[in-house]
């Protein structure tokens, strides 16, 4: 679109010409707290005057690390204790998954089918579209897609698989959420073949869903958990985190197994910690679902075919690509700004900030109806 921004405050983007846009992207789930909360931006500041890069992982101790490291776990399942920062979420993906061969001493890695994991090469051959892959191939070996949500899928998960990675609702697929006893017995399958269940909560993670964490949805817990884009409140940062005795496979046979050089910059983590604070303290994720719900009563129309949501996420489907395209187009000139899904592009994507107001909804509903 070649769209210049300007400034962007909370829920709302402003371009050269000053005109004001709702923004219903939120930076693709990264502004779960706004757009420059004041309190993320204090914290950049803060850690601006202390220092930027030095030196990472246990040549010398960044405070910023240690403390958002602990706040994250202190939030998570007791086996979810360790935490290994990376530059993004698919960086994270590739730790996982040299964390999983690793630690099991197999090779296969199980995927499904219009996943999204990000596009480094050993992140592109999990994700679930050869549309995607193909250009790109050879990939990583011994890599097996499934169909998602299907239990007959699951016989697949054997004694040779080291890892499965999915995601909890699946994002760029359109908001795709399993069945509660399909995630359960994913997990059953993992445990009984020694198979480490990898999930991606990049999109999901802090606050989208309702909840937290997308997996307290299912009562589950995953063995390594996958986190990036609201992470680091803006900043660009991602996460794989595991329990210490996994996590410490990346120490011996080599003594670096892992490592990164900018992976869990001070400035990054001093970032995603206000936003993890604020997001906690002002109670953001309280009122998600009233807020789905809002947009669910509000947006209905006989050219909409169909609307799947899960929290403040929601996938609004039309006839085709060519439909929504024009609708996103048509809201874009009317001041609201929103696009599709990868896998999905008749449908129009609604992922804002979850401080958005009920204001907000009622006005960006009303555009979008008008335009279509």
């Amino acid at each position: 679109m070649a769209f210049e921004i300007t400034k962007a405050e909370g829920c709302l983007l402003y371009d050269t010409n000053g005109k004001e846009y709702i923004d219903l992207i939120g930076g693709i789930s990264v502004a779960n707290v706004g757009h420059r909360h004041p309190k993320v931006i204090g914290a950049i500041q803060k850690q601006l005057e202390a220092y930027l890069h030095v030196m990472v992982y246990g040549e010398f101790v960044e405070s910023p690390q240690v403390q958002y490291a602990k706040l994250i776990t202190d939030h998570l399942p007791a086996t979810l204790n360790s935490v290994y920062f990376t530059n993004s979420g698919a960086e994270a993906v590739e730790g996982a998954m040299k964390l999983a061969k690793r630690t099991t001493n197999r090779t296969q890695i199980i995927a499904f089918n219009n996943s999204y994991h990000g596009s480094t090469q050993g992140a592109l051959s999990v994700m679930g579209d050869e549309y995607w892959r193909n250009a790109f191939r050879p990939l990583l070996p011994d890599v097996l897609h499934l169909e998602y949500n299907s239990f007959d899928s699951l016989l697949s998960i054997t004694e040779q698989t080291a890892c499965v990675i999915a995601e909890p609702v699946q994002a760029e697929a359109g908001i795709i959420v399993p069945y509660k006893e399909w995630m359960q017995a994913l997990r059953k399958r993992c445990t009984e073949t020694g198979t480490l269940l990898i999930l991606d909560e990049i999109q999901t993670g802090f606050g989208r869903t309702g909840k937290l964490w997308g997996f307290e949805h299912f009562n589950i817990v995953p063995d390594i958990l996958l986190l990036g884009k609201a992470l680091g409140g803006g900043m660009p940062l991602g996460a794989f985190i595991a329990d210490k005795k996994l996590m410490d496979a990346f120490t011996e046979n080599p003594v670096l197994g892992h490592i990164t050089t900018f992976g869990g910059h001070p400035v990054c983590c001093a970032a995603g910690m206000a936003a993890v604070k604020a997001l906690l303290d002002e109670k953001m994720i309280e009122d998600v679902q009233q807020k789905e719900e809002l947009f669910r009563s509000l947006l209905v129309h006989p050219g909409i075919r169909t609307i799947r949501s899960f929290g403040l996420w929601l996938a609004v489907e039309f006839d085709s690509f060519e439909t929504n395209k024009k609708v996103i187009d048509a809201c874009l000139v009317n001041g609201v700004m929103t696009d599709w899904f990868l896998f999905s592009p008749q449908c129009l994507r609604i992922s804002p900030p979850l401080i958005i107001d009920k204001e907000e909804i009622r006005k960006v509903c009303k555009m979008i109806l008008k335009v279509i």
